[in-house]
């Protein structure tokens, strides 16, 4: 194989660890990253362009012989980059290791997804579907529902879009807000409404040619904001893996249940998907149920499961256009890993941006994965929300959660906040 350019899309943690694994493989020869972020810098050089600014991509491209387009977040994949891409004379030749427009739609559409496993029977929370025309419906549908109630805005919605209502009250006023006062946008024109599954949820990801496709370690992230799981949902406050209840018959009833069927229904629909796919899954009395699909990886699971994939993620994608995922072979490290974001005070609510972060040269038996950061005059300042993940590496989650949080106190800016219970439920 020879060396190849690679063109990088994004600016959060998961890009951080995506170009920390793709600067690693023999098979890069120069890596790009748009726009990037303070930690993407150490790894190939930052290009200050939008994600979704196609014609610009297109120029870069060109410019800079790339070979390969790895979309991280997304937006622009859903809005169709792929296809994009393909019917382009002067891009067509680039691999673009992500789902045709027509495959992010698993993403992109709750409504799309959830009617996508109705026909692939893959095992998920029953459901209904409302907008401004059946609206009453959907008012007396709440009223006689059991609770708790999970309302999601349709469309994209940065991970904010799902409330799950305790009381009929809160339901009602989330579907009002959702539908009658766009709470979302667009993306909540539609609302899904499902039914609350108990029990605890694991994230599985794949890389898929559309035909085969390899299994990368599985993860457990914390979305909530407060300790114990409390508080509004956030993009992630942390991950870890391996997942210590997810053991080799769960992971088999995952495969057989939900992967196979999900790769084999996009395929009998002519779906043209080459590129990740996340399975957000919940466990309900030893069964495994999807919550979600996404069309790329995880933002922050990416920060545990690339740390433990031992194999050079390049040739991944080599394979995966080449159509021959069956013949690679994935290896994982024995050890854990475990994420600690640290974020800014206010989030996921309004916060402030810009303040100096320090204390990073002192961080040792971890990595900082850069999320929302930026250099400003020669210092790395906050950028974001969610600002800098810390990811180590231990023999068991506990050992590697205690190396994070070591280093997640050495690690200062104003307002800095992390939760301190991850891995609660294991203990």
């Amino acid at each position: 194989m020879s060396a190849y350019n690679i063109l990088l899309l994004g600016a959060g943690g998961r890009e951080c660890t995506l170009a920390w694994k793709l600067s690693q493989s023999k098979l890069c020869k120069e890596l790009f990253i748009a726009p990037g972020n303070a930690g993407t810098a150490q790894y190939g050089s930052n290009l200050n362009i939008g994600v979704t600014d196609f014609d610009e991509i297109k120029r870069v491209c060109i410019q800079d012989k790339i070979d390969i387009l790895v979309p991280g977040p997304e937006d622009p994949l859903v809005e169709g980059i792929y296809d994009f891409f393909k019917n382009d004379d002067e891009l067509k030749h680039i691999i673009v290791a992500g789902p045709s427009k027509g495959g992010a739609q698993l993403e992109g559409s709750k409504a799309f997804s959830k009617k996508f496993m109705q026909r692939h029977n893959v095992p998920t929370a029953g459901y209904r579907e409302f907008t401004e025309e059946n609206y009453e419906d959907g008012v007396t549908y709440i009223k006689e529902h059991s609770l708790p109630i999970v309302l999601k805005a349709d469309g994209l919605a940065a991970g904010k879009g799902v409330v799950i209502a305790q009381s009929t009250d809160e339901a009602l006023d989330t579907f009002s807000s959702m539908i009658k006062d766009a709470r979302f946008g667009d993306a909540s024109k539609k609302v899904v409404i499902e039914e609350f599954l108990d029990g605890i949820e694991l994230s599985v990801f794949v890389l898929t040619d559309g035909i085969n496709y390899v299994r990368l370690p599985e993860a457990k992230d914390y979305k909530r904001i407060g300790e114990g799981d409390t508080g509004p949902n956030t993009g992630g406050m942390g991950a870890l893996s391996p997942v210590p209840f997810a053991d080799d018959l769960f992971m088999q009833k995952i495969e057989q249940k939900i992967i196979e069927p999900t790769i084999k229904g996009l395929r009998e629909e002519e779906l043209v998907y080459q590129g990740f796919i996340f399975f957000g899954l919940i466990k309900v009395n030893g069964e495994p149920y999807v919550i979600e699909y996404n069309c790329r990886m995880g933002d922050p699971e990416t920060e545990v499961v690339l740390p433990r994939l031992e194999t050079d993620l390049v040739e991944l994608f080599v394979k995966m256009h080449e159509g021959k995922l069956n013949e690679a072979e994935t290896k994982f490290k024995e050890e854990a890993a475990c994420t600690v974001m640290l974020v800014s005070d206010g989030y996921p609510g309004s916060y402030e941006k810009g303040k100096e972060m320090t204390g990073m040269e002192h961080i040792t038996d971890s990595m900082l994965l850069h999320a929302g950061t930026k250099l400003s005059e020669g210092k790395v300042v906050t950028n974001g929300g969610r600002v800098i993940a810390i990811t180590s590496y231990g023999k068991d989650i506990h050992d590697a959660l205690a190396t994070s949080y070591k280093n997640a106190e050495q690690v200062q800016f104003e307002g800095k906040y992390y939760r301190k219970d991850l891995g609660y439920e294991f203990k």
